[in-house]
């Protein structure tokens, strides 16, 4: 099978080099542009081509491209594509947002890692610190047929299988529930609430609780409450945690938050984020 991998330099892009390397069964031509890209293969003893000597003649095209450019270049490429063949994403904004050039004799499937849970077991340390997975650390992935046939589903899913191994499940959704999940869940919800909590930890440490105390104090704190919040441990929180939060919540929560997982507030972020 050809794969043409574009973008295949940065950074999502040598994660997924690195899987390719291992599966002989796939002819992969990597396309990148950007110096520091080039050289990123290169390490790997990986030579680059151009986009238009191998797209015509890919059976899957796949768009590893910055969100900002991804409509940009699937409008310079699409159109080289044969007829049948699959172009995937690895993120659902710019599909949401229309902007990736569309084909009707084409199929279209996004696919993306979920990353290895903080409650994955792993056997080694190595494999524990495979944060992003792709590399020892299982991980399952979410995966969407924007359009297109059964038949290129499936094929999308195997590669999205190979590419980001070790799986652990694969997920299908839809691409509205992919937008649900991210950017609405784990960035414009998670990020920015973790984001917050490292902003208290910093005030905390200029206030002068030394660093090593409430590093170790905070991330075991975080790990046992997730761990009860998400039903991983059968327990509950004190009742004077449950007392603070309650107090807490209207300080640092507008009230209707919750409009960032309605789809028109869901197009305006991924508007955002392509644009």
């Amino acid at each position: 099978m050809k794969i043409a991998l574009i973008g295949a330099g940065g950074k999502m892009g040598c994660r997924l080099a690195d899987n390719f390397l291992k599966m002989p069964d796939y002819e992969v031509s990597y396309v990148e542009t950007g110096l520091k890209g080039v050289e990123n293969l290169k390490a790997r003893g990986i030579s680059v081509v151009f986009a238009e000597a191998v797209v015509a003649g890919a059976d899957v095209v796949i768009l590893s491209v910055p969100d900002t450019v991804v409509g940009p270049v699937s409008h310079q490429l699409i159109p080289l594509m044969k007829s049948g063949a699959l172009v995937m994403t690895l993120d659902p904004a710019a599909p949401l947002d229309g902007v990736i050039c569309h084909r009707d004799d084409l199929g279209y499937v996004i696919a993306h890692p979920c990353h290895p849970s903080v409650f994955n077991w792993e056997p080694s340390e190595a494999a524990f610190r495979d944060f992003y997975g792709g590399i020892s650390a299982k991980q399952s992935i979410v995966t969407a047929l924007m359009y297109g046939t059964e038949e290129h589903y499936l094929l999308g899913e195997q590669v999205a299988r190979d590419m980001y191994q070790p799986i652990n499940q694969v997920h299908r959704i839809t691409l509205e529930q992919m937008a649900i999940l991210e950017p609405a869940m784990v960035e414009t919800l998670a990020q920015t609430c973790m984001e917050v909590v490292k902003d208290g930890y910093n005030e905390i440490i200029r206030l002068g609780v030394p660093e090593a105390a409430a590093r170790d104090f905070v991330l075991g704190h975080l790990r046992i409450q997730i761990a009860v919040l998400f039903g991983e441990v059968n327990g509950t929180f004190s009742d004077a945690a449950y007392k603070i939060s309650k107090r807490a919540r209207p300080l640092l929560f507008r009230e209707g938050w919750e409009k960032i997982f309605t789809m028109a507030d869901i197009k305006e972020q991924v508007r955002d984020i392509t644009r």
